[in-house]
């Protein structure tokens, strides 16, 4: 009689483990894909450097430099969207990337000249002040990435880069009662291009989300103008040169 009973246990323990027993294991997540759409946002900070050239000939007959050169900083934060599309080739990332970015970047410098000439033979200034903003940035870039984990790749990229800025400057003459002055400037959307690299990674537990961070070095060529000086009576010229360091980071959605 306890035989019977203990074998009945038995087999029912047997009866009731054998379902769990005969299930397969769960099958591993699918391996990260670099490959597909994504958008994403981006910020940061950018250092730039405006390098102007202002040329009057007439400046010569009072010992002026007839060739005034200036540089100043213009330094600001930016903020945007970005979005591209990867293709993954084993440890290769190859993609595409546009962005626009909004920035704060703007800076002034103002140069002082003094010369003989004036009231009562006393002395002159001639001051130059330029003021500049980059507006807007964007960029149309390739990237080559490497990936040195599945998930986490260390990337070049290059292209096309543009954006709108606005150049002002004014001329201070005191040797006129009261003093002269004078301006010149422009605002356009300049084309260059831009150069950089950065690391992008999987966020974990999220794997349609990566981070990144990266840096751009932009080059967007000069803007110029001309006019006509009212003091000397004379024509003028002047160029300004753009040039802008980024750093920022971001976040990016792939695409389902």
């Amino acid at each position: 009689m306890k035989k019977q009973l203990l074998l009945g246990v038995a087999l029912g323990a047997l009866t009731t483990a054998s379902p769990a027993l005969a299930q397969p294991p769960a099958p591993p997540p699918p391996a990260f894909s670099w490959t597909g759409f994504y958008v994403g946002i981006n910020g940061g900070y950018s250092w730039g450097r405006g390098v102007n050239n202002y040329n009057e000939s007439a400046f010569g007959c009072c010992s002026l430099p007839t060739n005034i050169n200036t540089s100043h900083r213009m330094d600001g934060g930016v903020a945007g969207i970005q979005g591209g599309y990867n293709v993954q080739a084993g440890s290769w990332v190859l993609g595409l990337e546009t962005d626009f970015d909004w920035t704060g970047q703007k800076g002034a410098r103002s140069t002082t000249y003094n010369y003989p000439g004036g009231i009562e033979g006393g002395t002159s200034q001639l001051s130059l002040a330029v003021r500049a903003k980059l507006e807007w940035l964007g960029t149309t870039r390739a990237r080559v990435g490497w990936l040195f984990t599945p998930t986490t790749m260390v990337y070049t990229t290059a292209g096309l880069a543009y954006g709108r800025v606005s150049v002002s400057g004014t001329v201070t003459d005191t040797f006129c009662t009261p003093s002269c002055v004078w301006s010149f400037g422009a605002g356009q959307t300049m084309v260059g291009y831009a150069v950089g690299g950065g690391f992008e990674g999987a966020i974990p537990n999220m794997p349609r989300w990566t981070w990144r961070a990266e840096y751009l070095y932009v080059n967007l060529g000069s803007i110029n103008g001309s006019g006509f000086d009212t003091d000397f009576t004379a024509p003028y010229t002047w160029n300004e040169n753009i040039t802008d360091n980024i750093f920022r980071v971001g976040l990016n959605l792939k695409l389902p």
